[in-house]
């Protein structure tokens, strides 16, 4: 403990659920990022997929124009293509892609990393950096 009983050291947090991000500040038990509980993993109940699955989110950060939009179409053809069920999701709200850190859009997201950022990418080229999260 700190002076007078102040600055106690916080204890880091351990991740909460299958794809590894910190759970929700309001529901210690909740998973991260769909507020399921992460024992429901193994289930469809949680967006985090089971063990056998480690792609558990895909974003595609832009801002509405027609790279971005590009950009989107073609991971959904990746996803497709690649047989895998993730829904592809497209956010083009700035305060959201700002949070990610991309400044060149279009951004690529992939499991909260961001993978690809300032390229319109092929489908061929997602799916490859897909594979490396499988």
């Amino acid at each position: 403990m700190g002076l007078f009983g102040f600055g106690k050291k916080k204890e880091a947090q351990e991740p909460a659920c299958a794809c590894n991000a910190p759970a929700k500040e309001t529901k210690e038990e909740s998973c991260c990022c769909c507020g399921s509980n992460p024992a429901d993993a193994e289930t469809e109940n949680c967006c985090c997929g089971g063990a056998g699955d480690p792609l558990v989110s895909i974003k595609v950060l832009g801002a509405g124009c027609k790279s971005c939009h590009e950009m989107y179409e073609n991971t959904k053809e990746a996803v497709k293509n690649a047989g895998l069920s993730v829904e592809v999701e497209y956010i083009t709200d700035m305060e959201r892609v700002m949070g990610y850190g991309v400044m060149s859009m279009p951004g690529l997201v992939v499991n909260e990393k961001v993978v690809s950022m300032g390229k319109v990418l092929k489908a061929a080229e997602v799916e490859k950096l897909l594979g490396d999260f499988s």
